[in-house]
């Protein structure tokens, strides 16, 4: 579904595609959401699976800002997307989701800037999104002018909680009075923290799930901070932009919306984008009963994620060069 009124809860089909089921069984131990807190094993875990080449070293540099080139689009313009990738805040890097996001690039013809954004716990909120601003901020400056850059024509994007952020770093940048991103890719996202729609327990458990809803109360509780005088509660605007009235989302950038039947973050990610369209802003909504979270990440072994990816390429396009 892709046009019309988006409902406040979706469905999925009677069961995952064949070719996500088949990945899920090879690779049974890979699930993101627990309690664990080995941290470091599980981010090099996700990336030997996902991929493309050898692990990286442990020391990152912060705020690592990695290019994917597009193609300069149809009147020279130049459009980028500022990409903040998934992983509950605590899992994942660029490297492991470079090969989605360099096919991504090469399909939208979008300057793509991946952000390695320091992780949870060792860096809890807002430390994400000062980091996710800094590289908008610099992107619509004349350093990203001298790419090519136009300052108009940057967005953001992101999935799962990368996509929360993204939500977030739209209303913090229009509470601000900043110039804002020119449209929201999401990619199932995190729109809230509390759970309680038919998604969070149609997907709490079985083998056919990448992401199951009781590891996600584990997220939010490494990613806020506890000291006293430093505390966030689950409801603040941005920790969960979908917890926002209506009138609160006014003035928001376009957004292009992506969910999928087995994944427990689907209803409060359709419940966001009925919010947004009753508050006036475009969403496009695109829904897939088959699939589960992460199909950026598993394209290259999925036929069906990857004919999703090319959806998310196709609404990158439309929205950068308003094709």
């Amino acid at each position: 579904m892709d046009a019309g009124s988006i409902p406040k809860v979706a469905s999925r089909a009677h069961s995952v595609a064949e070719s996500v089921a088949a990945f899920l069984r090879k690779h049974a131990d890979l699930r993101l959401g627990g309690n664990t807190v080995d941290f470091a094993q599980e981010r090099r875990h996700h990336l030997k699976v996902f991929g493309f080449h050898a692990l990286a070293p442990e020391d990152r540099s912060p705020i690592r800002k990695v290019e994917f080139e597009g193609v300069r689009g149809p009147s020279a313009r130049c459009c980028c997307l500022v990409y903040m990738h998934g992983g509950g805040y605590t899992v994942g890097s660029v490297d492991e989701f470079e090969n989605g996001l360099r096919s991504l690039a090469e399909a939208s013809d979008v300057i793509i800037i991946g952000v390695d954004y320091h992780l949870a716990p060792e860096h809890q909120f807002p430390t994400q999104l000062e980091e996710y601003s800094a590289v908008i901020d610099w992107a619509q400056s004349s350093e990203g002018a001298r790419r090519g850059i136009s300052p108009d024509l940057v967005f953001g994007g992101g999935d799962s909680a990368g996509g929360n952020m993204t939500e977030a770093i739209s209303l913090l940048r229009l509470d601000q009075g900043r110039k804002n991103i020119a449209g929201q890719l999401l990619l199932y996202p995190e729109s809230r923290v509390p759970f309680d729609t038919p998604a969070s327990s149609e997907n709490n458990s079985g083998q056919d799930l990448y992401l199951v809803c009781n590891g996600i109360f584990s997220f939010a509780d490494h990613y806020l901070p506890k000291e006293p005088g430093n505390t966030y509660p689950p409801s603040h605007r941005y920790v969960s932009p979908g917890m926002q009235s209506t009138e609160h989302l006014h003035g928001l950038p376009a957004a292009a919306l992506f969910t999928c039947g087995f994944d427990p973050l689907r209803d409060v990610g359709v419940e966001y984008g009925s919010k947004l369209q009753e508050a006036g802003v475009p969403v496009k909504w695109h829904h897939y009963p088959n699939l589960t979270h992460g199909f950026l990440q598993m394209a290259p072994w999925s036929s069906e994620c990857k004919s999703a990816l090319g959806d998310v390429a196709q609404e990158l396009r439309r929205m950068a060069y308003r094709s």
